[in-house]
């Protein structure tokens, strides 16, 4: 939508609760910028030069407590929540510019219990896209990673003794298979998500439970 002396944006963005998302400018912040972010009319920060506020009111700290940032104009809401959903909107006023992010939160069902047979297969529950940067954890281990067209898979010696030439990983979805599942491997398993847009930029988490038995 423009105007003779103003320009608005609209950014449509949907997120998985208990992301992160950053929602990003339209245009590059200068010091001399004055911006404002609202979420559904209420003022949730803004920035003058390198001087910023977040959540001034009890509305907003009720709401958001400590899960949002502002970094160069970019406002990241940690862990999101389906409450989230709603209108973000960026004034920068010297520019005459503003964005409205309309950010659709979706909860996740949690998954049954698969049946361990000769293998499980953890699911990403996504069609991965070339820019996207994933990688598995089982407890503090980096177990695998994808990068562009590069995957690696246990990099380490202690990944490597405990999953030797046992796992697999889906090239198009990220997902992560372990092959004969051993007791040893019963625990947490987390898939982190880059997402990266030229408007936004969402951290997924996944975490998989896994009792073999």
């Amino acid at each position: 939508i423009s105007g003779k002396d103003e320009v608005t944006v609209l950014v449509s963005v949907s997120v998985m609760e208990g992301d992160s998302v950053t929602l990003h400018p339209d245009i590059k912040i200068n010091q001399t910028d004055d911006i404002e972010w609202y979420f559904n009319k209420t003022k949730i920060s803004n920035l003058t030069g390198n001087e910023y506020v977040i959540c001034t009111d009890d509305e907003c700290k009720k709401r958001f407590g400590d899960r949002l940032e502002l970094n160069n104009g970019s406002l990241t809401i940690k862990n999101i929540r389906i409450t989230d959903s709603g209108d973000y909107v960026l004034n920068i006023f010297i520019r005459d510019s503003t964005t409205i992010f309309n950010v659709s939160v979706y909860g996740v069902s949690a998954p049954d219990p698969d049946e361990v047979k000769e293998s499980v297969t953890l699911d990403s529950g996504i069609l991965r896209n070339p820019d996207d940067v994933m990688t598995w954890n089982f407890t503090d281990i980096l177990i695998a990673e994808i990068n562009g067209d590069q995957s690696k898979i246990c990099t380490d010696e202690q990944c490597d003794e405990r999953f030797k030439d046992r796992l697999k990983l889906n090239q198009f979805t990220g997902s992560l298979t372990i092959k004969d599942p051993r007791t040893s491997d019963s625990g947490l398993y987390k898939l982190h998500i880059n997402v990266n847009n030229s408007k936004f930029g969402i951290t997924r988490v996944k975490r998989f439970k896994v009792a073999v038995t």
